[in-house]
């Protein structure tokens, strides 16, 4: 099974259990697998099944479970973003947005019912390996929440003065960090030599994602852009430009594969993180700008 239908396996387990066979409100039942399909590009489990099998995958039911509650994590996070609270976004891979689709209170519900069903799938996973389920629960728990998860990246938004870095650390890094040290984690590996590299990882997929803002057309990412700009929000293009920010992301993704931890499957890592990399370059951002 290759890694997409194994990721998609996995997320489609996760919301059968989500919408459970007994009675329940149809519309937020509907809502739960609305809110993870299309799946999109499914980059952050895809990091972690690739960590997982360079470290040996000895136990991929672990993996698994940590792949697809990382992307409920993900998933339930778009779907907080686009409230109007936040971002107020119509659209979202290409479709209209949990909030626009359902309203704004199944979608709030929509969010919490993702966040707990990813735990609850980690805490099923005890069955298998009871030490590793707990520290994938703890991983996940310290980049979903406080001091720097996703909820702080997006409270960074309501501060008067911004560390960009931190900003960027907590608001798209987490879920990479998350990424690569659930994905060691679930092969029995240490998880702290794998941090530098998701937050490398996340640092290129915040700066690319500013970049796509300024530079993309709506029909192209599938959402609304120039997002930044209108909401007054930090970004790597407003602190540096268009061609300071792709500078900055080249620099980034020239150190992600060196600082990849010694593994057997070191190599075919390697070949994952460069084509990561590639795909998420803007091409708009290769032409020479001033």
């Amino acid at each position: 099974m290759n890694l997409t239908k194994r990721i998609d396996a996995a997320v489609t387990q996760a919301i059968a259990l989500g919408q459970g066979n007994e009675a329940a409100p149809r519309q937020l039942s509907e809502a739960l697998e609305y809110a993870c399909t299309p799946g999109g590009a499914r980059i952050r489990p895809t990091i972690l099944l690739s960590v997982a099998m360079a470290c040996g995958d000895d136990k991929p039911e672990v993996a698994n479970a940590a792949a697809a509650a990382l992307e409920l994590i993900h998933c339930a996070s778009l779907v907080h973003d686009d409230l109007p609270c936040f971002d107020d976004a119509q659209m979202r891979r290409g479709k209209p947005s949990v909030h626009r689709a359902y309203g704004q209170p199944l979608a709030v519900l929509t969010g919490d019912s993702l966040i707990v069903l990813a735990f609850e799938v980690l805490g099923r996973a005890a069955e298998v390996d009871a030490v590793r389920a707990a520290q994938l629960v703890v991983t996940l728990a310290q980049r979903t929440g406080m001091p720097g998860g996703i909820c702080a990246g997006q409270g960074w938004e309501s501060e008067p003065a911004i560390d960009l870095a931190a900003y960027h650390r907590s608001k798209t890094g987490a879920l990479f960090i998350a990424a690569t040290q659930m994905g060691a984690i679930s092969a029995g590996q240490d998880a702290e030599p794998w941090f530098e590299l998701g937050d490398r990882i996340g640092e290129a997929f915040q700066v690319a994602d500013d970049l796509r803002d300024a530079l993309c057309s709506e029909t192209e990412l599938g959402k609304p852009v120039g997002q930044d700009d209108r909401l007054g929000r930090p970004s790597a293009v407003a602190e540096l430009g268009v061609k300071g920010a792709t500078e900055r992301l080249r620099n980034i993704l020239s150190g992600a594969i060196a600082s990849i931890p010694s593994c057997p499957g070191e190599a075919a890592l390697a070949k994952m993180v460069n084509m990561t990399a590639h795909s998420i370059m803007p091409k708009a951002a290769t032409v020479d700008r001033n």
